[in-house]
């Protein structure tokens, strides 16, 4: 008799784990979503970032062409003129 209510006691605490590892398998899964989520925000976001890198890159070597031809030039006042005439 004894020997049923262990049976019986055994068999409810397999069932108790095989439910937590359920419920911990579901957590994973949860997490793994977020992580490939937040995984896809990044590559987005390094995108733009790339984006405006270059973008300032362009700026810069164009800021540097005309500085260079700023002091190529000898006089000032048609420099200038110049410059604004090109922008």
């Amino acid at each position: 008799m004894w020997l049923n209510y262990a049976l019986i006691g055994l068999s409810l605490a397999l069932v108790g784990v095989a439910g937590l590892q359920f419920m911990y398998l579901f957590y994973l899964g949860r997490v793994d979503d977020q992580r490939k989520r937040h995984i896809h925000d990044l590559e987005l976001q390094c995108k733009r970032l790339a984006a405006r890198l270059t973008e300032a890159e362009d700026r810069i070597a164009e800021q540097d062409e005309l500085l260079a031809k700023f002091i190529q030039q000898s006089d000032s006042d048609e420099v200038w003129a110049d410059i604004i005439e090109e922008k």
